[in-house]
């Protein structure tokens, strides 16, 4: 029994990304049709555009993953990821189609934003660029090695920032990066490692959630001190619920893992205080945050409510609630199980969730709303960050 117990820790050890390169030409020509008047035109050079910056993990990643030595276990670059939307191929993103941030950029009348290390014309990145990285945390030695850690990501962001600045000039560029909106969702990994890699947390768990909430405060800092003004935040889900961390409970009846979930709710309580904080501080400073655990959680309560029939197994994975990270065959564990249509499911794989909650979570995201009367975004929400100049 224990062995099995800690092959699964093992196989389900991380949560994010993937690709074959050759198989991404069919990303580079997609784009979304817009519903937003923000962004008029698919001219990088008008002046009007209001670009997006993605930063975090896997539930924005878009495919930096396929660029970097990697395993298979942050990368999604296999069938049947993408299936549902990206001509049934996989583009990177670990979901059957697209993320949170593929309908953003629809609304606001952008094409599709690229991922950083994507090779090819630099053209595209006039729109805004993803730097997020599956299996990212806002801690350097989270999953350290295999994915591109929040300092990286910042690097990364200060090189576009440059070229910016070489293609625009100095002040066009400013008034750019000042009208931009940067969404963010990190801090999942930093807790969600310790169980599926079965480490032992040396500090209080107090003390690991302020770490990573002080490491996401000085990025935050570092963006508004090239320019950045408008923010969006995704909070961390529950995780003790998610699949692939509850099949780590040592009771054997249908309970989240309850030191998962009390991580993602002491960081929530954290993200927020700092947020408003820096509301009433920092001069300028707008930001929209979205609660990701709240509104997942009402799903997984309630699927048929909101449309869907399974709301704790995935789609894709084997073994109970398939929370072993096998989907797709070319993990530690070949085996995998796939439902017959994932517009049915809440999640995806063990560790992630399907485009119809994704694209449910995005119009929450985009326009406000409450749910069952209390509200789940704000106090901005997307389409009104990107609404202000």
């Amino acid at each position: 029994m224990r062995e099995s117990t800690l092959m699964e820790k093992v196989v389900t050890r991380r949560t994010i990304s993937f690709s074959f390169i050759f198989f991404l030409f069919s990303f580079n020509v997609i784009f979304l049709a817009g519903t937003s008047s923000a962004n008029v035109s698919h001219d990088g050079d008008n002046n009007n555009v209001t670009a997006l910056f993605l930063f975090g993990d896997s539930f924005l990643d878009a495919g930096n993953n396929n660029y970097i030595n990697t395993s298979t276990l942050d990368q999604a670059n296999f069938p049947p990821y993408g299936q549902s939307f990206f001509h049934g191929l996989p583009t990177g993103r670990f979901s059957d189609g697209r993320l949170i941030s593929d309908f953003i950029a629809e609304y606001a009348n952008l094409p599709l934003i690229p991922p950083f290390l994507e090779p090819g014309n630099s053209q595209k990145k006039l729109y805004g660029v993803n730097f997020a990285s599956a299996g990212a945390g806002a801690l350097v030695e989270t999953f350290q090695g295999s994915v591109i850690n929040l300092r990286t990501q910042l690097d990364h962001y200060k090189k576009v920032e440059r070229l910016w600045r070489t293609r625009f000039g100095k002040e066009e560029s400013k008034k750019r990066i000042s009208r931009a909106v940067y969404l963010i969702s990190i801090g999942s990994n930093d807790y969600s490692s310790l169980f599926l890699t079965n480490q032992s947390l040396p500090i209080p768990m107090s003390r690991h959630v302020d770490i990573v909430i002080g490491n996401l405060t000085t990025f935050i800092h570092d963006i508004y001190k090239i320019g950045g003004r408008k923010f969006g935040f995704l909070n961390v889900p529950d995780l003790g619920c998610f699949p692939a961390l509850r099949v780590l409970q040592p009771k054997n009846d249908h309970s989240c893992l309850r030191d998962a979930s009390r991580f993602a709710n002491m960081h929530n309580k954290a993200l927020s205080n700092l947020l408003f904080k820096m509301q009433r501080q920092v001069k300028g400073f707008k930001f929209s945050l979205f609660d990701m655990n709240k509104s997942l959680r009402l799903r997984m309560q309630h699927p048929s409510k909101f449309g869907f029939k399974e709301g704790e197994e995935a789609c894709c994975g084997t073994g109970k609630w398939r929370g072993v990270f096998s989907c797709g065959g070319k993990r530690i564990v070949k085996e995998y199980k796939l439902c017959e249509n994932p517009k049915d499911y809440i999640f995806w794989d063990s560790l992630h969730l399907t485009q119809n909650t994704y694209n449910q979570f995005a119009k929450l995201i985009w326009n406000g709303g409450h749910m069952s009367d209390s509200l789940v975004v704000g106090p901005y929400n997307i389409n009104k960050l990107f609404q202000i100049p």
